[in-house]
């Protein structure tokens, strides 16, 4: 392996472990995913639906299947939903 490939394997290597954490620490500041609520462009992550793989990626506004965290229990209230799904 060359110089130049293993600066790009650990870099790749610190991005995965990052978004790995990003995750955990949501959950731990008392944040869910509520699905349904993202503006277009304002998504935090892929999608359910396999459309797109990265945050500010949705192309519509309320997509059920992109998400946004938000402050636990209250995305529901902001007429979102805990599920990817259709909306009603």
């Amino acid at each position: 392996m060359n110089k130049r490939q293993f600066v790009l394997a650990a870099a790749l290597a610190g991005i995965a472990a990052a978004t790995t954490s990003q995750v955990y620490a949501a959950d731990d500041m008392g944040k869910e995913k509520c699905y349904g609520i993202s503006k277009a462009g304002a998504n935090d992550c892929a999608s359910a639906s396999g459309s797109h793989s990265c945050a500010g990626q949705s192309k519509v506004d309320n997509d059920p299947k992109d998400w946004k965290y938000v402050a636990k229990g209250t995305c529901e209230k902001m007429g979102g939903m805990m599920k990817p799904g259709d909306k009603k």
